[in-house]
């Protein structure tokens, strides 16, 4: 799925996306350290990965396989 990033804390590296369907998704920093990703900007389209649970565990760029 994809989603828009509505806040990033870099020092913490995690912070919440918005979904496509207006829902906040929230995402650790061991979901972010998972993409080889530098940073995030706000408004940044993502891709976001999830486990059975929902809970995000990976979040990347579109592009990025």
């Amino acid at each position: 799925m994809q989603g828009t990033v509505a806040t990033y804390d870099a020092a913490t590296r995690s912070g919440v996306l918005l979904l496509d369907d207006g829902t906040e998704l929230a995402f650790p920093a061991r979901a972010f350290d998972a993409s080889g990703l530098r940073l995030l900007r706000l408004g940044q389209r993502v891709r976001v990965e999830t486990d059975a649970a929902g809970e995000v565990v990976r979040v990347t760029l579109p592009t990025m396989s």
